[in-house]
């Protein structure tokens, strides 16, 4: 598989160069870029302020249409349409590219950083931008650089003083592999389940609790349904802009540098705004007069170093990762 998509990468910048899909860089294009954030979200704002910025500064040769709340597909189908060269470009979770590429999933090392800041650093290091390079050969996409959301939080139906009241617990979360094998350490049943889904199945009880970020608790009103809201910062939750590998493939030069330019500017801003943004979403929770506890790596027990004997294993570059993240 991983030598079909370098193949494909490659034949793509062979025809950029003998005509063939090169011919379509000097016309207008308008390039499709798909999310699975709802229109209000940072990242979605950050996608448009991209497409404004490059129709802009392109004179409008080039502009971009988004298509957040997955209009487009979940993230596993949005990225076979990037792999394709059916979809253009992508802000998707690194849960997404951890599936395919474990290194990615040394991101999510319980604990890898102190505060969100440190968490913004890492991910404009060289350490984390050096994992994007091999992305064309072994799944057919292009990295440009990393977003973000809030470090992750624990909002519960139910009372939680120890982490053993999440045992056995359906406990939701993003569906992919480092996520759920911290939950299942902790004793927890970790429930894979799209974003659309959580307010009716965390209302209805359909799952005990969620794993979420600061922003969506708040707008997206998850604290309704909670008896206990942990402020843990347990885990770091980064995405990531791509672009196909096809159709970076038959892009001038000129062109992948005004979009890499761009697009990294505006992964930065999402960065950033996060960053600025972290203490007005912890005010706005704790504004909802729920119970909300902070905890730390304590109140995990174990399941931490178990995470870490499962993907030291998977993820050669967590090491380098952790020493990264202690330099900052």
């Amino acid at each position: 598989m991983k030598r079909t998509f370098g193949w494909i990468a490659a034949a793509a910048v062979a025809l950029a160069g003998i005509g063939g899909l090169g011919d379509a860089s000097a016309e207008a294009k308008e390039f499709r870029l798909g999310l699975i954030t709802p229109p209000p979200h940072i990242w979605t704002k950050a996608a448009e302020a991209f497409g404004e910025e490059l129709s802009k500064e392109t004179d409008g040769a080039h502009s971009v249409a988004v298509f957040p709340s997955r209009q487009l597909g979940n993230e596993a189908q949005m990225m076979q349409l990037l792999q394709s060269g059916a979809l253009d470009m992508a802000f998707l979770t690194i849960a997404e590219v951890s599936n395919r590429v474990p290194n990615f999933g040394a991101f999510y090392a319980p604990y890898m950083v102190d505060d969100i800041e440190q968490a913004g650093a890492l991910l404009k290091s060289d350490v984390a931008l050096d994992l994007l390079k091999p992305l064309p050969r072994e799944i057919g996409v292009v990295g440009i650089g990393y977003g973000m959301a809030g470090l992750r939080q624990i909002v519960s139906r139910d009372p939680v003083d120890t982490a053993a009241d999440l045992a056995g617990k359906k406990l939701r979360i993003t569906p992919f592999e480092p996520i759920r094998d911290f939950y299942t350490a902790l004793g927890a049943a970790p429930t894979p389940m799209p974003l659309p889904e959580v307010y009716d199945a965390l209302a209805n009880g359909q799952v005990d609790a969620i794993d979420m970020d600061l922003e969506l608790i708040w707008k997206l009103k998850y604290s309704e349904h909670a008896e206990t809201i942990l402020i843990s910062d347990h885990m770091m939750f980064p995405m990531v802009g791509l672009v196909s590998a096809r159709v970076w493939g038959g892009l001038s030069e000129d062109e992948r540098a005004t979009i890499s330019r761009l697009m990294k500017k505006h992964l930065d801003g999402v960065i950033d705004s996060y960053i600025a943004l972290e203490p007005k979403f912890l005010e706005e929770v704790e504004k909802t007069g729920k119970p909300v506890k902070k905890v730390g790596p304590e109140f995990f027990g174990d399941a931490a170093a178990e995470w870490e004997k499962i993907w030291s294993e998977k993820a050669a570059v967590l090491d380098d990762m952790r020493a990264a993240a202690d330099k900052l």
